[in-house]
């Protein structure tokens, strides 16, 4: 007796079943096809990309200390000017009579310093010679008086008028004595003019000092960025006349995520580029860190020394720096989307063993653009597989 339609239906169902479990079973056994890579050696550089400015000297403002008008503006904006060099001249007619002035006084005050030297001081030495020698004649003439009062050949009024002789020589002796000392190098006279000398010079170096403040100059080399003066302008102290930017060593700063902040030493090597001429790269180094972190932003700012600096750098451009943080010759690479493992946790890769995928915990090293070095756990060749969903224990077969 044939089976009924419906029973051959069923067994045709039933076998499709048994061979598509057949199959899955047999696929089963070969495994589930994977992207795998193998872990090669090669060198691997980690780097930190940020953008930066330049940072050039600190700019100057150039004013006046005095009130005065411009009579001369001898630069313009974008010049170059030497340490030096006059950049402003102020009317200076008033303080040039001033000077002149206070030469003369000094002169004056010089003058009567070798006047001293030559003329008073040989003529209080030898008034005080003559008066010197007319002391010891009346005090002769008083003692020979003396002697002839006591034998009685003239009075007492005789008598009187040489001691009186004798107290004005002895007088003058004692004023001459005196004048000669203040005319000696380190009498009082001579202190006095040295004194009078001293203010005029002082008098004198004080006019210069003002005349010399009616030209402003370049205190360093350096360029004109700024320009705020013109001829005829009324200058004032504190009022900015120009801006100059002095050359010196040109630096690089930056504000870096303090995330990266284990990864900076001073000394590190980087490449930058401003971002107006990307293609033309220059070298610099890492310099200094600062020492704190900036609460609001959480970066630190770094500076970057730049030996050989290309001319088309300005003060203020923007810059891209690429800070090379680790470089290994021979690092054990895979790449970065191997790893598995939530944050915080020991990373781990699927590693191909056996024709299953087994869970292999690793240390991770430097890390580059897309590639991650692996210190500990793996070894050169080792198949790592890189689909996701794949668990530990899955039977699998590398593509």
């Amino acid at each position: 007796m044939r089976p009924s339609a419906s029973v051959r239906r069923i067994l045709v169902v039933t076998g499709f079943i048994v061979l598509a479990l057949a199959a899955a079973g047999a696929w089963r056994l070969r495994g589930v096809p994977v992207a795998t890579t193998a872990v090669v050696v090669k060198p691997l550089q980690q780097s930190v990309v940020v953008s930066g400015r330049v940072l050039a000297p600190a700019k100057v403002d150039l004013g006046a200390t005095l009130t005065a008008r411009a009579a001369r503006v001898a630069v313009e904006e974008g010049d170059r000017v030497t340490a030096g060099q006059v950049l402003v001249e102020l009317e200076r007619a008033e303080l040039a009579a001033a000077l002149a002035q206070a030469e003369a006084a000094e002169a004056a005050a010089s003058t009567r310093i070798a006047q001293w030297r030559e003329v008073g001081a040989p003529s209080a030495q030898n008034q005080l010679t003559q008066a010197e020698a007319n002391l010891a004649i009346a005090a002769q003439d008083a003692r020979r008086q003396e002697e002839l009062f006591r034998r009685g050949f003239i009075g007492a009024a005789r008598l009187d008028e040489v001691r009186r002789t004798l107290a004005v020589a002895q007088a003058q002796a004692d004023s001459a004595r005196s004048n000669a000392a203040a005319y000696t190098a380190r009498g009082t006279e001579r202190r006095l003019l040295e004194d009078q000398l001293a203010q005029a010079r002082a008098a004198r170096e004080g006019a210069a000092a003002r005349l010399a403040q009616t030209r402003v100059v370049a205190p360093a080399a350096g360029v004109v960025l700024l320009r705020a003066v013109e001829p005829g302008d009324i200058v004032q102290p504190g009022k900015r006349l120009l801006v100059l930017l002095p050359d010196g060593e040109l630096k690089l700063v930056a504000l870096i995520d303090e995330k990266n902040l284990g990864l900076l030493r001073p000394g590190q090597p980087a490449l930058a580029a401003a971002d107006a001429y990307p293609e033309q790269r220059f070298r610099a180094t890492l310099d200094t860190l600062a020492p704190g972190v900036d609460a609001q932003r959480g970066t630190i700012e770094a500076k970057f020394r730049v030996p050989d600096p290309p001319p088309l750098l300005r003060a203020d451009m923007t810059v891209s720096i690429d800070i090379e943080v680790a470089a290994r010759r021979h690092a054990r690479v895979v790449p970065a989307s191997a790893l598995r493992g939530p944050v915080g946790d020991p990373p781990w890769v699927l590693v191909v063993r056996d024709g299953r995928a087994e869970r292999v915990v690793v240390r991770a090293g430097a890390r580059g653009n897309a590639e991650v070095e692996i210190v500990d756990g793996l070894a050169p060749g080792d198949r790592v597989i890189l689909t996701p969903g794949i668990a530990a224990g899955d039977r699998v077969r590398p593509e």
